[in-house]
């Protein structure tokens, strides 16, 4: 090969000397995740290329550039659909309960419709969210047009990455072999698929809350909370103080949540890994107070950021209210 690979290019702005290396622009990291996503660069390019981002560290309006080139690669463009909230579910590995699939029952029960996006846990022992959602009878599409007509009739709906963007699915299976996630594993939770107003962001490490927030500033996203989530899930940790940043009507905010209990130490037990744990905490068979608290917690931030003039403890009273007026019978 006497000439240098078009992919050539993307690389060498990262992989330059410690003086010549630079970040891409917005329009640069688009160009180069449409190549990686149309298979136009080689396995040793790609590699090399996730790599250097990750050691250099990622940018917002990178990772921003990422997202338009994974919506350039929806298997079907132009699908639109009333969508209030989009809530991203991409922590394949955790080992807690997904309480928040509660949460994101009682939002869709107040009128709003949610559309939740992820991909499936690699391992057994972990507790990923589609089972749960299954206890539950929740919708889960086949492609952006049935969630889109799901969604005319509900108000949860969910779909699977590989169902909407096969070829970023696949990304995520590159983990094994490099080791380590990357920035795939970061802006994913973005997509935001059907343009939601409001969305929610929850991330296992805290200094990944401003590259998020930098994002979707980039993508001219109205209103997010982004927060330390239990197994970087969006669900709130009740035993803890939260410090949320966000943006509300574009402008971007910082809220202090305190804890909700005085507990600090919740020992998850192999049983609450099933997802039957779920329905039985619904039905009010189980008394799990940390559970309970964090799902009227990640409720009471979805209130919150559609009427920001609530205080946290308006907020977190109406959540409440919400959680023990629930219809415990709905799931027999």
């Amino acid at each position: 090969m006497t000439q240098d690979h078009p992919f050539a290019q993307y690389v060498r702005i990262l992989g330059k000397g410690p003086k010549m290396w630079r970040d891409m622009t917005f329009d640069e990291a688009r160009a180069a995740m449409n190549m990686v996503l149309s298979g136009e660069a080689e396995p040793l390019q790609l590699g090399a290329f996730l790599l250097l981002l990750r050691r250099k560290g990622e940018t917002g309006e990178e990772l921003a550039g990422m997202v338009a080139a994974a919506r350039d690669h929806f298997v079907a463009q132009d699908v639109t659909a009333k969508v209030d909230f989009d809530w991203p579910s991409y922590a394949d590995r955790h080992r807690q309960q997904p309480w928040f699939i509660l949460s994101a029952i009682l939002l869709a029960d107040q009128g709003y419709k949610v559309l939740m996006h992820g991909i499936e846990g690699y391992s057994d022992g972990y507790a990923p969210t589609r089972p749960g959602l299954s206890v539950f009878n929740v919708p889960q599409a086949t492609s952006l047009s049935d969630a889109a007509a799901q969604l005319g009739a509900k108000n949860l709906v969910y779909l699977g990455l590989e169902k909407f963007c096969p070829s970023l699915q696949m990304l995520f299976e590159l983990r094994p072999l490099l080791g380590v996630r990357t920035a795939v594993n970061t802006f994913a939770r973005d997509i935001n698929p059907f343009g939601a107003p409001f969305q929610l962001q929850g991330v296992f490490h805290p200094p990944y809350k401003a590259l998020h927030l930098g994002t979707v500033q980039a993508l001219g996203q109205p209103n997010s909370l982004i927060f330390k989530g239990g197994g970087g899930e969006v669900q709130r940790n009740p035993m803890k103080p939260v410090l949320v940043d966000g943006l509300v009507e574009g402008e971007p905010v910082e809220q202090e949540w305190p804890a909700m209990t005085e507990e600090n130490v919740y020992k998850w037990r192999e049983e609450d890994l099933a997802p039957v744990q779920l329905l039985r905490l619904w039905r009010g068979e189980l008394d799990l107070p940390v559970p309970i608290l964090a799902i009227i917690g990640t409720l009471a931030f979805a209130l919150k950021l559609t009427k920001p003039t609530l205080t946290t403890n308006e907020a977190e009273a109406r959540a409440r209210e919400i959680w023990e007026s629930r219809d415990k019978a709905r799931f027999g």
